[in-house]
């Protein structure tokens, strides 16, 4: 059994989507599925189980000799909420308790950590465990993500094989449910469809023009391909930066997704909130060498790639992968 938390979420869905794909039908399904609007990113997947995820420590204790691999992808991942105990319960201390029953049981063990966790970028996107004790994280989310990662690198004892993503900006099918969480390339379809243009923030620093922050978006379907080349690999063990290693600029993204849709572009530039605007992040790009360096060789997506594929096969017709 091949065990994937969160896995009526964005990302959990996906790889649970491409594990049924690849022939693995004995999958673990961990949520708490009490959000309705999330139940159809499992439509059309095969599992053998579902789990509560409060339920899911004592069930993985007594099934750990059928269980071969864990993706612990569910967490609390709202970057607007700052109750601290919230973060320490679902992503923080659950995740704890998942590593010790891994470590206990000889299981494999990958989880979701975040390029939240290098807050604006000081020590830059390096994903060198040496940096990660000096880390400064905007909020409490990154803050949680930081807090295992630094935990895992002091335990003496680990899973024999255990690696933490450090997930750049995804985007793609399966994230309808997300609200004002969703990616910019979700929002900018919405914005087109409804008004004909997209609004994006002005830029408030002088080094940069308008539109011209730049992020590392990264496919969703090239996110799952990492995940099934680790369950693959198991060895070299660690951190690992998961992005396209290619920055892009807002209007890179937008222009393309107005393209996509085969419509002119249209932007209309507004403020950067002021409660967030001295923690606007204006460069990310994930240093993608460590992975490379064990042997991980498909390529990437470009952002050409994955928005046309993103917007003509899931958004334009509603569809799920």
């Amino acid at each position: 059994m091949i065990v994937v938390t969160g896995a009526t979420g964005f990302i959990g869905s996906c790889l649970a989507g491409k594990l049924n794909a690849e022939g693995y039908k004995d999958i673990v399904i961990v949520d708490d599925f009490s959000a309705k609007e999330k139940l159809s990113n499992l439509e059309g997947k095969t599992f053998s189980h579902k789990i509560h995820r409060d339920d899911f420590p004592k069930w993985l204790r007594d099934n750990h000799r059928f269980t071969q691999f864990i993706f612990h992808i569910g967490a609390r991942t709202d970057t607007t909420e700052f109750n601290k105990e919230i973060f320490d319960r679902l992503n923080l201390n659950y995740t704890k308790e998942l590593w010790n029953i891994c470590v206990e049981f000889g299981l494999p063990f990958v989880y979701a950590s975040s390029a939240a966790t290098y807050g604006l970028g000081e020590l830059g996107y390096n994903d060198d465990h040496n940096i990660v004790e000096k880390l400064k994280p905007l909020n409490p989310y990154g803050e949680s993500k930081n807090e295992f990662d630094k935990w895992a690198l002091k335990q003496p004892t680990k899973p024999y094989f255990w690696a933490g993503l450090k997930f750049f900006n995804v985007y793609g099918p399966n994230e309808y449910h997300k609200a004002r969480m969703a990616s910019v390339v979700f929002h900018a379809f919405n914005q087109i469809k409804d008004k004909g243009s997209v609004k994006l923030f002005r830029s408030h620093n002088p080094n940069y023009k308008d539109g011209e922050q730049l992020r590392d978006f990264v496919y969703v379907k090239d996110v799952v391909e990492v995940c099934m080349f680790l369950m693959q690999h198991r060895k070299d063990s660690g951190l690992y930066n998961l992005g396209s290693g290619k920055a892009r600029t807002f209007l890179d993204l937008v222009n393309n997704t107005f393209r996509a849709l085969n419509k002119q572009p249209k932007i209309e530039f507004i403020d950067t909130p002021a409660d967030i605007r001295d923690k606007y992040q204006y460069f990310t790009e994930a240093n993608m060498n460590k992975l490379k360096s064990i042997g991980y060789s498909k390529k990437f997506h470009t952002l050409e790639e994955g928005i046309n594929d993103y917007v003509t096969n899931y958004l334009s017709v509603g569809k799920y992968t």
